[in-house]
């Protein structure tokens, strides 16, 4: 039996359908100029770097603008992976944000020990704790007479309906070592914010698909291994659209996506190449 519910369903597929349509616009109206001879090529500038001669005089113009719709897809990816899991969600949990601001009174110097927290973890000559010693670090560093007000923005907040609130940052797969150590802290600044460590309050690192197979274990970016506690903070792939919305919640998102990119491929390329 699906777990995301017909209604659901039609409201991913929309807005889907809506979020490509606003993307191919805005990369349909670009003109890309075709190089004429290689004087005329090299007589341009670019303030934002992006002359490539020797692509621009293979590659033809639509190609190119189809590349760079491509990646430019990529990057606003995450964007839809997050309303995506807050409709989902929103069928299984009593309460679910996104952009959601957590905030509270709480202490300067459990606030600093977050970043010393983060500190030590980064250091190749320390023993690396767990996350639920670096959470007991931070809560035990508190004061009473340094409280001043916070607000640390989360990307993904469900509160369950057994109570439990997860608190998800979703971010790429593949991350460099200062995202890596950011998310660290943001995550640490959650529970203390709470006030609380596991298991009533639960901060992940959210990647919505994992890039080297099916498994938690396939996983093998190694920057990750060394810079976050992988197996205790990061939920990937079946293992987070699982919390979100059940067992086959994955699967059948992935069904959607498939569905519009076969519906709406043909105008996707008719747009780009050909620019109607």
């Amino acid at each position: 039996m699906p777990v995301i519910s017909p209604n659901t369903r039609v409201l991913i597929k929309t807005y889907l359908e809506s979020f490509i349509e606003e993307i191919v616009k805005d990369y349909q109206g670009r003109n890309i100029q075709r190089a004429t001879n290689a004087k005329e090529y090299l007589s341009r500038s670019s303030n934002k770097g992006q002359l490539a001669p020797f692509q621009a005089a293979l590659i033809p113009p639509e190609l190119i603008r189809i590349n760079q719709f491509e990646r430019g897809l990529s990057t606003k990816l995450g964007n839809s992976f997050e309303e995506c899991a807050r409709l989902i969600a929103l069928d299984n949990h009593q309460a679910v944000y996104r952009g959601y601001d957590l905030k509270n009174k709480v202490s300067n110097a459990a606030f600093a020990e977050v970043e010393l927290q983060k500190q030590n973890y980064e250091s190749p000559t320390k023993r690396k704790p767990s996350l639920e010693q670096m959470i007991t670090a931070v809560l035990n560093a508190r004061l009473d007479n340094d409280l001043e007000a916070k607000t640390v923005r989360v990307d993904l907040y469900i509160h369950a309906k057994d109570g439990t609130e997860y608190f998800f940052e979703m971010k790429s797969p593949k991350p460099n070592k200062g995202q890596c150590l950011e998310v660290l802290g943001r995550l640490l600044k959650f529970h203390l914010l709470r006030g609380v460590n596991r298991p009533n309050v639960q901060a992940y690192y959210a990647m919505p698909y994992n890039p080297f197979g099916q498994m938690k274990a396939d996983y093998n970016w190694s920057v990750v291994k060394q810079y976050f506690p992988f197996e205790q903070a990061i939920v990937i792939g079946n293992e987070f659209w699982n919390i979100v919305g059940g067992k086959t919640a994955y699967e059948e998102l992935l069904e959607i996506y498939l569905e519009v990119g076969t519906e709406r491929g043909k105008d996707m390329l008719d747009a780009l190449a050909f620019r109607y």
